[in-house]
């Protein structure tokens, strides 16, 4: 369980990055959760195909993993609930709306999911790095045998 969560030993300059990327999406997370939190088990409506549990699944990981990511606390296991919630919207908005990569008219898009779901595989393979309280309560994989 620690080597899950213990981070690597990456030179300060990628940690401090780590930390601004952990900061700056945990907030924005954090912001796209907090309307679905209100109601997790019908932010899409009741005309929605998404069942309620997979709704409150998506809620959960987008403001608690928002969270997770700010404090760098169990970063990697967030970063997979934003991975597979950001994975469903890109198919949702890709495969089954027929939306673009980028509208040039400003309407729908799967471009910000897309970055996301990226952002969030760096998070799972990379970890939170030193400025976190994952490195502070597991240590890093270093010092792990």
């Amino acid at each position: 369980m620690k080597r899950f969560f213990a981070p690597y030993n990456l030179p300060a300059s990628l940690d401090f990055a780590l930390l601004l990327l952990r900061f700056s999406c945990g907030i924005a997370f954090i912001m796209h959760g907090w309307g679905k939190i209100q109601s997790p088990m019908s932010w899409m409506g009741p005309d929605s195909f998404i069942p309620p549990v997979f709704q409150a699944l998506a809620a959960i990981s987008e403001f608690g993993g928002g969270i997770a990511l700010v404090l760098g606390l169990a970063t990697r296991l967030a970063a997979l609930g934003i991975m597979i919630t950001m994975a469903v919207a890109v198919y949702v908005h890709a495969v089954m709306g027929g939306d673009p990569f980028v509208s040039a008219t400003g309407g729908k898009s799967y471009e910000l999911a897309a970055n996301y779901l990226c952002i969030a595989l760096v998070f799972l393979a990379a970890g939170a790095g030193r400025f976190s309280l994952d490195k502070l309560i597991f240590g890093d994989r270093a010092n792990l045998s």
